[in-house]
């Protein structure tokens, strides 16, 4: 199974008051298990609409750089992601950024998937690639 944990999150407001329409930047740290095995640095720019909103259809963009290895090839690569997310999770999709592998993962093509519930221990993903 392809699994990833939260080893930190750091969020801020950039603009706007906490319970009301708010831009917040996300600085984390994830662990990665299975076919991605290492750690990754990711921002996210969110948007929360305000005290009373159920989240639906809440998107928040984000840059992810992941450092280990992918089936066994080390190196680097970064992703963007489209995420969603409310109350209960989130699920994004990703697209591996052209130009960005490094190591024996340089020149890596690809998208993939992530999906979560809120205050689970482990999230997962998928990952298409070729390199």
């Amino acid at each position: 199974m392809n699994t990833f944990a939260v080893k930190n999150w750091e969020e801020a407001i950039v603009s706007g008051a906490d319970g009301g329409p708010r831009v917040a930047h996300a600085h984390a740290t994830f662990g990665y298990n299975g076919l991605i095995e290492g750690e990754s640095i990711l921002d996210y720019l969110l948007y929360y609409a305000g005290e009373g909103y159920d989240g639906e259809g809440t998107t928040a963009a984000g840059f992810e750089r992941f450092e280990g290895s992918v089936d066994g090839r080390k190196g680097s690569f970064v992703i963007k992601h489209d995420c969603g997310f409310d109350a209960k999770g989130f699920s994004s999709t990703f697209k591996v950024v052209e130009g960005s592998g490094t190591g024996e993962l340089a020149g890596i093509t690809g998208s993939g998937t992530t999906t979560g519930v809120l205050g689970e221990p482990t999230m997962s993903y998928t990952l298409e690639y070729s390199l």
